[in-house]
């Protein structure tokens, strides 16, 4: 059975940097393209940050340079390590595993970016 964990989240001060976690369990975990999403109440869900098998990454533009997305196979893990939060950060983020026609998602993490 194929399993994506998120930890990490919860409530945050503007200007934090709290990483988020997600593992994973039931695939083979190196072949998967990976990636973050979130969502915002009233929003349709958005591409955060993704990152290949070989590990490149990409990042929507609102994140970029503020947000890090990485990989440790060797923990079937995918991070996204996030600096300089906003308000406007906040959302239900979610992980996604992709290879081919097999897609999976994680039931997402709350982050909540207020003082």
């Amino acid at each position: 059975q194929v399993q994506l964990v998120e930890s990490g989240g919860g409530l945050v001060q503007p200007g934090g940097s709290p990483r988020l976690s997600c593992a994973a369990s039931g695939i083979a975990f190196s072949l998967y393209l990976l990636g973050w999403y979130r969502q915002a109440p009233g929003k349709s869900r958005e591409l955060v940050a993704v990152i290949t098998s070989g590990g490149t990454t990409n990042y929507a533009d609102s994140v970029k340079g503020r947000f890090t997305i990485s990989r440790e196979n060797a923990k079937n893990t995918v991070y996204l390590q996030m600096n300089s939060l906003k308000p406007e950060d906040t959302a239900v983020y979610s992980c996604h595993a992709q290879t081919g026609s097999a897609y999976y998602w994680g039931q997402g993490t709350q982050v909540t970016v207020s003082s």
